[in-house]
C-alpha cells in the first residue's frame, strides 16, 4: 500500500498535541486530519511535491483554541470596543441580515487572527427577536446557516437555543414551546452545531442580582430571572426548564453565579440524571459564588463551568463591596475546580472582555496565586481553551487534541507558551491558523 502524501506539515518546533505527555517536533496533516506527529524524521516520508511546507523555526504549534462561551455576532458589531473597555452603548443594533452578516464575518476574522478554531455562541433564539442589539434572534441564526452551508465560517461554530431574553426573563411555557419547533438541522455539525438551551438563572453579583442564600452586605436580596409568582414557583420552573431540556436530549448551560442559584441547577441536573441517565455535558456559566460542597456534586455529576477569570480580577473590588470582604474571597475558586477535576472552560465572554484568550489564561493565572510549577500550570490552562470546551462541545474524540487522525484545527505562536511566563503570553504573536487542514490566518 503506498505511502500517504501530506497536503501540509509543520516541522522545525515544538508540537504540543495536548494528547499526552511530551512534545513533537513535526506535524503532517492530509485532508484536514492529522496524519502524523512525531520527530521530523518521522514525518519525511510523508512530503511529496504537492505538500506545503512550514519551517517552524522553533515557534510552537498548539490546539486551535476554543472559546466556549463568545457572543460573536455583538463582538462583530461592537469591534474594537468592549463592556468592559471604553463603555460604549452596549446596543448599537444590527437592523438587517446584511448587517448581521457582516458582523459575523468581522468576528470570524478576528478570531482567526488570535488563532480560535471553535467558539460558541451562548444565546441564540426567538426570545431575542426584538431584542435591543439585532444580534441574538432568529435573524441570527439564519445567517449562521447560511454562511455555513457557504462554507465561510471561519471556526467551528457551536450554539445554544434561547427562549428568553439575553440577561432577563423567560418562561416555562416559552422554552417548552421553543423545544417542540426549532430544530438544528440543516447543516454540517461538525462546523454549525446547535446543541442545547441557554437558561438566565440569575444576574450578577455586582448588580446584587445573583440568587444567593444570604442577603446582600445592604440587606437586598434577589429573585430567579425565571418568571414565577413567588422563590418557590420560581425555582420549580427553573428545575422543570432543565428537565424538559434533558429530557428533550439537549444539553443546558446555566448563566448561575450565585450560590443559591448554583444548587438549583445542580438539584436540576441530579434528578434529570436519575430520571434519564445520559450525560448531556451540561454546564454552569460563570458560577462566581460555587462553593467547595457544589464542586464535589458538579464532578460526580459530570457538570462543567465555563468562566471567565478576566472577569473575576477586574469586579473583586465591585464583588467585595456587595458580598462584603470575607465572602468575596471564596468567589471564583479556579485553583479548587482545577483540584477537583470539573472540565473547566475559561472563555472571555466577548465582548464583555476581548476575546483574546491570552489574556485570560494570564488573569487565570493572576488570580490563583503562585504556582509550584509554571510550566504544569501553563499546560493545565491551555487544556481550559482546548480539552475541556471540546468536551463541553460532545467532540473530544474529534478536536481539542492534535492526536493522530483529530481534525487540524491548530495554530502556531511565536513562542513556546510552556517557556514564558503566564504574564508574558499576551505578548507571544499568533502567527499561524489552521482550521481543517486549511490556512485560515498567517501574520
Amino acid at each position: 500500500m503506498p505511502t500517504p502524501v501530506a497536503d501540509l506539515v509543520l516541522r522545525g518546533g515544538p508540537v504540543h498535541t495536548l494528547a499526552g505527555p511530551g512534545a513533537a517536533t513535526a506535524l503532517a496533516i492530509r485532508s484536514g486530519r492529522v496524519l502524523r506527529v512525531g520527530a521530523d524524521a518521522d514525518i519525511r516520508g510523508l512530503i511529496g511535491p504537492g505538500t506545503d511546507i512550514v519551517d517552524l523555526a522553533g515557534r510552537a504549534v498548539i490546539p486551535g483554541i476554543n472559546d466556549a462561551h463568545l457572543h460573536a455576532t455583538w463582538l462583530g458589531a461592537l469591534w474594537p470596543d468592549t463592556l468592559f473597555g471604553d463603555h460604549p452603548d452596549p446596543r448599537r443594533p444590527l437592523c438587517s441580515p446584511e448587517e448581521r452578516r457582516a458582523a459575523i464575518l468581522g468576528a470570524g476574522d478576528l478570531l482567526a487572527r488570535l488563532g480560535i478554531t471553535s467558539y460558541t455562541e451562548p444565546g441564540l433564539g426567538p426570545g431575542e427577536d426584538e431584542g435591543p442589539t439585532g444580534a441574538f434572534g432568529m435573524s441570527v441564526v439564519r445567517q449562521y446557516r447560511a454562511l455555513a452551508a457557504e462554507g465561510l465560517l471561519r471556526a467551528r461554530v457551536t450554539a445554544l437555543w434561547l427562549y428568553g431574553e439575553l440577561d432577563g426573563p423567560s418562561t416555562l411555557a416559552d422554552l417548552r414551546a421553543g423545544l417542540t419547533r426549532v430544530d438544528g438541522s440543516g447543516s454540517d455539525r461538525k462546523t454549525l452545531n446547535f446543541a442545547g438551551v441557554k437558561i438566565f438563572a440569575d444576574g450578577i453579583p455586582p448588580m446584587r442580582s445573583a440568587y444567593t442564600h444570604h442577603c446582600y452586605a445592604d440587606g437586598s436580596r434577589a429573585e430567579l430571572l425565571v418568571a414565577g409568582e413567588d422563590d418557590a414557583e420560581r425555582e420549580e420552573n427553573l428545575t422543570a426548564m432543565i428537565l424538559a431540556a434533558h429530557h428533550a436530549g439537549l444539553q443546558v448551560g446555566v448563566h448561575a453565579t450565585g450560590d443559591r442559584a448554583i444548587d438549583l441547577v445542580l438539584d436540576a441536573v441530579e434528578r434529570a440524571r436519575a430520571e434519564r441517565d445520559v450525560d448531556l455535558r451540561h454546564y454552569v456559566i460563570h458560577g462566581d459564588m460555587v462553593n467547595p460542597m457544589q464542586l464535589k456534586r458538579m464532578a460526580r455529576l459530570g457538570v462543567g463551568l465555563s468562566t471567565q477569570a478576566g472577569i473575576a480580577v477586574q469586579t473583586s473590588d465591585a464583588v467585595s463591596a456587595v458580598l462584603g470582604a470575607e465572602r468575596a474571597e471564596s468567589t471564583w475558586p479556579l485553583r479548587d475546580v482545577l483540584d477537583i477535576g470539573i472540565p473547566l472552560c475559561l472563555t472571555s465572554d466577548a465582548p464583555v472582555l476581548s476575546p483574546d484568550w491570552r489574556r485570560e489564561i494570564a488573569a487565570a493565572d493572576e488570580w490563583m496565586g503562585p504556582a509550584d510549577n509554571p510550566r504544569d500550570r501553563m499546560e493545565t490552562l491551555l487544556r481550559c481553551y482546548t480539552v475541556h470546551p471540546a468536551r463541553q462541545d460532545g467532540a473530544e474524540t474529534w478536536k481539542g487534541t492534535l492526536a493522530e487522525g483529530m481534525v487540524a484545527d491548530l495554530c502556531v505562536l511565536a513562542a513556546d507558551p510552556l517557556a514564558v511566563t503566564a504574564a508574558e503570553l499576551p505578548d507571544v504573536d499568533v502567527d499561524l491558523t489552521v482550521l481543517g487542514g486549511r490556512v485560515v490566518y498567517e501574520r
